[in-house]
């Protein structure tokens, strides 16, 4: 269902921008292959020779985010922060927002919690329901605070309302008002704004035993700690191994694009599971309530308060979430098609950051313009680059069939060379998803490693229809003005095991 309010439709020209730029591309590669074959063959080889490149590009910066994941890997992080004089100062807020969960998923999040050495007498825990699933929440909530509340400095249950103006019913709104109430928990504490850390999961993200230690060792070593967020390794492994191929395929790619981006600093947004320091939230007044990709908005909220004087720090640990499950395989499907969808709704920062940057004179046109530049061909190579490779490339070729030509006769070697080189990555990022699985359950046959290494073999399908086609889904309801509400991708706790 369409929604009106808040932040859409305000700007509708920016927001028909990047949909406009993809379909446009795609129309003019398609028109060149029609009416002009052989410009079209150039355009192709041109645009696979970028392609080309963009892969090797990908891959150096891969294996060396791999590389320093392997090492973090290695520290005892609690024994290291534990050096550092007055470390237990620093305080913790884990906020999970909730929505239609059993108490089985609620109760695995506490279990991650305790799993690690660092002081949770340190960690405040906020578990946020809805108003529209009041009933399903308040049976599990108050267990679950009775069974876990005395193994935390304090566990705050709240439940978000329903229909309030101006938001979206979604995770960002929740998490806003989850904000606002343990703000008077941490007031009542008289806890230092500049000693707290906040930990924005879902429900399902399980953290590394290390990762809070390592999260406190940055935030007491790295200069001005209160203006970065911290982003972790995000891996979909909790039921990894009995995710359908498609969504593991996903999943991993997912994997690798964040490993790709937590080297590159320039280029760096939150994602998903991430954390942040509470002075920033305060100062920008917590998540914005009328959008669908809070978790990226965040970071671009603070980005502008402070006038691009805020960046995002790696922390090199993994954080593992669910990957897609459903009922069955064609529901897990559907399923994967949303999620990228909603994730691909992070186009919605573009009008954003135009109109945003406007009002921000002392920021620099040099970051203005590579925040937007990236924004927007990153965008644009997600809905349109798998499409002008793996179906447009091949069109020319059709309608000009049995021309000698030297460019006919000679561009299939080339496309097929530059392809083969490009298909290297492909060898790269199977080969690290076989380092990154979790040990393989026993219910789980050894001949699913056959199938863990055949997958690979359908990136083409899978990057086309769960990745070009929920891009370009998600840019063009943007175009039209057809806005997407929040998706919460359904979570199944016997998947897991």
């Amino acid at each position: 269902m369409a929604v009106r309010f808040g932040q859409y439709g305000e700007h509708r020209f920016l927001e028909m921008i990047p949909g406009l730029f993809a379909w446009g591309v795609l129309v003019f590669a398609f028109s060149l292959s029609i009416f002009a074959p052989i410009a079209g063959i150039i355009f192709i080889i041109v645009f696979d020779l970028y392609w080309m490149l963009r892969v090797y590009y990908f891959v150096i910066h891969v294996i060396a985010a791999y590389r320093s994941y392997r090492k973090t890997l290695l520290v005892n992080w609690y024994a290291e922060v534990q050096k550092i004089s007055g470390w237990e100062r620093v305080y913790h807020v884990v906020m999970l927002p909730t929505l239609h969960e059993d108490e089985s998923i609620i109760d695995e999040a506490m279990q991650s919690l305790l799993r690690g050495p660092y002081r949770t007498d340190r960690m405040i825990v906020v578990l946020g329901g809805e108003q529209r699933d009041e009933e399903n929440f308040s049976r599990y909530a108050a267990s679950v605070k009775a069974k876990y509340a005395d193994k935390f400095a304090d566990f705050v249950v709240t439940i978000h309302p329903f229909g309030t103006t101006g938001e979206i019913p979604g995770k960002g709104s929740n998490l806003k008002f989850m904000g606002g109430e343990v703000k008077k928990v941490i007031d009542e504490k008289n806890i230092p704004y500049d000693d707290i850390i906040v930990s924005a999961f879902d429900i399902d993200t399980v953290a590394h035993p290390q990762y809070f230690a390592k999260l406190s060792h940055l935030f007491l070593t790295i200069p001005n700690p209160t203006r970065t967020s911290f982003q972790p390794v995000t891996v979909f492994s909790n039921n990894i191994w009995s995710a359908t191929a498609p969504v593991r395929i996903a999943a991993f790619g997912t994997t690798f694009w964040l490993l790709g981006e937590l080297v590159r600093p320039e280029r760096l947004w939150t994602f998903s599971s991430h954390s942040m320091p509470w002075r920033m939230l305060v100062d920008v007044g917590f998540h914005e309530p009328d959008l669908v990709s809070e978790d990226s908005r965040i970071f671009m909220q603070a980005f502008l308060k402070y006038d691009g004087d805020y960046r995002v720090t790696p922390v090199f640990l993994p954080v593992s979430m669910d990957a897609v499950a459903g009922g069955n395989y064609w529901e897990s499907l559907v399923g994967l098609y949303k999620q990228q969808r909603r994730w691909a709704w992070g186009v919605e920062h573009f009008p954003y950051m135009v109109t945003q940057f406007k009002k921000h004179p002392n920021l620099s046109k040099l970051k203005k313009f590579t925040y937007l530049f990236n924004h927007l061909e990153g965008m644009f190579t997600w809905a349109a680059a798998p499409l002008l490779i793996f179906i447009l490339g091949y069109i020319p070729f059709w309608t000009i069939e049995g021309s000698q030509n030297a460019i006919v006769v000679n561009s299939p070697y080339t496309l097929s060379a530059i392809m083969q080189l490009a298909t290297f990555g492909v060898f790269v990022t199977g080969a690290l998803s076989f380092f990154m699985l979790p040990p393989r359950p026993q219910k789980i046959s050894p001949w699913n490693w056959l199938v863990m290494l055949g997958q690979w073999a359908f990136l083409p399908i899978t990057f086309i229809l769960f990745g070009a086609f929920p891009a370009l889904d998600a840019q063009t309801r943007f175009m039209l003005g057809k806005y997407l509400g929040f998706n919460v991708t359904k979570k199944h706790s016997a998947a897991r095991h």
